[in-house]
Parts: structure tokens; C-alpha cells; sequence
């Protein structure tokens, strides 16, 4: 049995499977989950539409394939699958099955999924056959040869690799009752439900959250976006990360409305997806709303917009907001936490509270969801009910436990300074050492080195991007052949596509 630290009095004993189940009790016959129109041209097969009793039955279907397997409760199952139905079903019938799930990031390959969930002990992987022109699974199936407790690899879509089990018949499942795993003793709320990765000066952290830490983190986003009963998201951001689950999986059980996946980004679909659905909120990067509003995609009856940053450090510099739909901004601080913050009537983002903050601001009975400090030297500290409480696997030497100081206050590298007012605080710089571009965090020396065992020549560095941060760009006496090679060798896409030509590494 494993437990979150965190422990409440509030009583709150759900789980997000609980969050499913009691949107389906109201809205059996509504639609809960809707395809990427492109969804065909990512992975090979039409796009879905599931009610939430459809759902339902394929998250019991996948959670008894699962069990059928032999794994036990905590057995630790990696997820990596494009923004589609078919990730949201395979995560939550990994916690019906009371395993503890690990979505991956899309671009992770064998130099970076093998060490990741070596450090975990996973002992299955959860893909498609393909997303895009990527072959997912056999990519799977390289890695589970590579680690011997990984004795599963199971896929959805066709031409699936030879040793793959075949899922998608559990989304397609016409009856199925409900799978209810044996009861763990203690709060169900405190078992840690899903594992993401984070990646600091120390390398890549495993940061493990219970489903109470998880639902505090999507509630904050819930409360500050003022999410209306059964609305309609539209979200392209996938659920690989913390920011992913907390910012689309649990906003939506909460409203118990419709979830509309896209994967960014496609221009036509993200507009088809727009008319066809009507979303009264949408889910996108932060330094794309401006592009994206000036294109006129961000019009229509959306009412709220939630803008995620990565690289928080930019977002005070961020373009004015004055758009009929609300902004919510949130500035994601890695794997340790996010802070949700709606824009005034002056378009302005607003600055860090220092203290507590609570959701909605301002608001008579609002809650409080995270705090900030700064720490003896100099740097943004979280604490809350969404901050990570405990390293893992339990009893590990190094990790995510480094970071806690003991007044729990968890220090997430931000560099940062008190302002002359002393009730805000102001990013001054990253993690040293770490790159980010869009969704991913590099330690820029492992990506220097991984560069260098191939061409002691090549120099690949960090620039400045409007829409991702920073992005990473190569040169090489030979950059097609330095791709290739670093590519077979299975390092991460965006590492190897630095080296092509700019248009098309985009």
C-alpha cells in the first residue's frame, strides 16, 4: 500500500474514479469525451465520441484487462498516447484498476523512457500504434526489452507490433459491468494516483501525487475560471504532465460536461472544433493566445480562456488581454505546482502574491489552494494541497525530498525577490541549467553531452522563442546525418530535429 503524506480533515475521501462516476449519475446518455477531428491522420483510426456511460463501460473493460493480467494494486503503469478519448480512458481505468498511472510527454523516447520508469518499476506501458508518423509501439516494445519488469505492452489502433495486446475492443465494448478492485484500508484520497517527471539540476525526478493532491491542483483552476456545471472544454493540452491532468482531466469531472481533445496544433481542426461544439472554455499555451486570438479562432460564445505558461518568468511581460473572453492565467512551476490567476479589467497579468493565495480572488469565501515564500537563497518555495508531499518510489535516497525544506515549503529553483510593495514576488530567472521548450524541461548539459558522443563538433544551445519559451537549435558540419544518428539512438525529437532546417523542425 502506498500513501500520500498529505493527510486532511475535511473529509473529502474522493477520488477522481469518484469525480467520474458521479458525473456519469447525472449525465449517463451525454457526451463525455470527443476525438480530434484529425484523429485518423495521428493514429490511424476514425475519431470517438463516448457518452459518459460508454466511458464507463470501456474504463471497467480496461481495468479488468489489466487485472487480467495478474498486476497487482500499485503496480505502476506508464501511459504515453496522443490527446485523444483514448488517453483520458486509459488513465482512469488505470486508477479503476487501483494501479497508479505515469503519462508520459509524446516526445519521450528510449533515452528518456527507459531511465524514467526504470527509477519507477513500471511493469506495463499503455500506447497506440502510432501518433503521426512516430511508431509508438514499437518503440514500447524496444523499451520493454530493455527493462525486464515491464513484461506488458498494450496499444490501441492497427498493425500493432507482434507481443502488443490489442485495447481497443474495451472502448468498443458493448456491456460490461462495472469493475470494483478490493478496497485499500485507509483514505482512498491519500493513495497516490499518478506519477509525472520532472526535470532539475539533479536530473529527472519522479513526483508522485495522491488524488487528493491531484483534484486540489484541477480545483484551483476550477474555481478561478468560475467553470459553470456541464461546460464544455476544449483543451489542447495533453495529460502528460501535472498541468495537463490538473488543467483538463479534473476541471472537466468537476463540471461533468463535455471534454473536446485536440492535439496541438492544427489550425483547420482546432476551428472545425470550435463550430462543431461550441466550448464555453478552452485549454491552451499561454504565449499562443495573442497569434491565436489575432487569427480570429478565439471568438465565438467562449467565455473563459485558460492560458498555461511553462516559463512563468514571461508571463509579466506578457501582451495586454482585452478580449470578450475572461484569461485565466497559469504559470506552471515545473511539477511542484501551478497558480491560476485571473486578468482585470486592465488586461494586465498580475503579479505573484506572497502568502497564501486563495481561489477566486477576491472572492468573499474563497479557498485557500497554495502558498508562496522565498527561500535563505533567493527562490520561489510552494506549499499547499497540491504540492507533492513525499519522494518515490517510498524510501528513495534522492529525489523530490531534496527540494522540501522542513517547514514543507518546496522549492521549485525559480529564482526570485521580494517587490518594494513586499506583498508580491517577481520571478527573476529559471532553474539554472534547465531549458524549456514548450511542454519539455532539458538539463542543458546532459543535451550538450548527448550531442557530443555523436560529433565532439556539433554545438546545440537554447534561444529565445516567442511561442515556446526557448527553443533548441544545432549546427553541425553534417546536420542530416548527426539527426539520423541521434534519432536511431532515441533521444528526445526535439533534441534531434535542432539540427534540421528551421521550417522543418517546426
Amino acid at each position: 500500500m502506498i500513501l500520500s503524506g498529505s493527510q486532511t480533515t475535511d473529509g473529502n475521501r474522493a477520488t477522481l474514479d469518484d469525480l467520474f462516476r458521479r458525473a456519469g449519475v447525472r449525465h449517463a446518455d451525454a457526451l463525455a469525451l470527443i476525438d480530434p477531428p484529425d484523429c485518423e491522420s495521428l493514429t490511424g483510426r476514425p475519431p470517438r465520441r463516448l457518452t459518459y456511460a460508454q466511458a464507463d463501460r470501456a474504463i471497467s473493460a480496461l481495468a479488468a484487462r489489466l487485472r487480467s493480467f495478474g498486476l497487482q494494486t500499485d503496480t505502476v503503469v506508464a501511459i504515453q498516447l496522443a490527446n485523444s478519448v483514448d488517453s483520458v480512458i486509459a488513465l482512469l481505468g488505470v486508477l479503476r484498476a487501483g494501479m497508479i498511472a505515469v503519462p508520459l510527454p509524446l516526445l519521450w523516447r528510449m533515452q528518456d523512457m527507459v531511465p524514467a520508469l526504470s527509477l519507477i518499476g513500471a511493469k506495463a506501458i499503455i500506447t497506440s500504434s502510432r501518433i503521426g508518423a512516430s511508431a509508438q509501439a514499437e518503440i514500447a516494445m524496444q523499451v520493454a526489452a530493455e527493462l525486464f519488469p515491464i513484461r506488458y505492452v498494450c496499444g490501441f489502433g492497427q498493425d500493432l507490433p507482434d507481443g502488443v495486446v490489442p485495447l481497443d475492443d474495451c472502448i468498443d465494448c458493448v456491456a460490461t459491468e462495472f469493475f470494483q478492485p478490493s478496497a485499500r484500508p485507509g483514505d482512498p484520497a491519500a493513495h497516490v494516483a499518478a506519477v509525472t517527471f520532472d526535470v532539475t539540476c539533479d536530473g529527472l525526478v519522479p513526483v508522485a501525487r495522491s488524488h487528493r493532491e491531484l483534484i486540489a491542483g484541477g480545483l484551483a483552476v476550477f474555481l478561478e475560471g468560475g467553470f459553470a456545471r456541464d461546460t464544455t472544454i476544449l483543451s489542447a493540452i495533453p495529460i502528460g504532465s501535472f498541468a495537463g491532468i490538473a488543467l483538463t482531466v479534473v476541471p472537466w469531472l468537476l463540471a461533468g460536461g463535455t471534454l473536446v481533445l485536440h492535439h496541438a496544433f492544427d489550425p483547420a481542426a482546432f476551428a472545425e472544433q470550435t463550430g462543431a461544439h461550441e466550448p464555453a472554455a478552452v485549454v491552451l499555451p499561454g504565449p499562443a493566445l495573442t497569434p491565436l486570438a489575432d487569427a480570429g479562432l478565439l471568438g465565438g460564445p467562449l467565455k473563459t480562456i485558460l492560458g498555461l505558461w511553462r516559463t512563468p518568468e514571461q508571463l509579466a511581460a506578457a501582451a495586454p488581454w482585452q478580449r470578450e473572453a475572461a484569461l485565466v492565467d497559469i504559470a506552471s512551476f515545473g511539477e511542484i505546482g501551478l497558480l491560476p490567476t485571473r486578468r482585470g479589467t486592465d488586461g494586465q497579468p498580475a503579479p505573484i502574491p506572497r502568502g497564501t493565495i486563495t481561489v477566486p480572488r477576491g472572492a468573499p469565501e474563497a479557498v485557500a489552494v497554495i502558498e508562496t515564500a522565498r527561500s535563505k537563497s533567493g527562490t520561489l518555495t510552494l506549499r499547499g494541497p497540491m504540492v507533492p508531499t513525499q519522494p518515490f518510489p517510498p524510501g528513495v535516497e534522492q529525489g523530490s525530498e531534496q527540494r522540501v525544506a522542513p517547514d514543507g515549503l518546496f522549492d521549485t529553483g525559480y529564482a526570485c525577490r521580494i517587490a518594494r510593495d513586499r506583498g508580491t514576488i517577481v520571478l527573476t530567472a529559471p532553474p539554472a541549467g534547465i531549458t524549456a521548450t514548450g511542454f519539455y524541461r532539458f538539463h542543458q548539459s546532459e543535451v550538450d553531452d548527448a550531442v557530443a558522443a555523436i560529433d565532439p563538433a556539433a554545438v546545440i544551445v537554447a534561444v529565445p522563442d516567442a511561442l515556446l519559451g526557448q527553443r533548441l537549435a544545432g549546427s553541425a558540419r553534417d546536420g542530416a546525418a548527426i539527426t539520423s544518428e541521434l534519432e536511431a539512438l532515441g533521444v528526445n525529437a526535439l533534441i534531434a530535429g535542432a539540427f534540421r532546417p528551421r521550417g522543418i523542425a517546426a
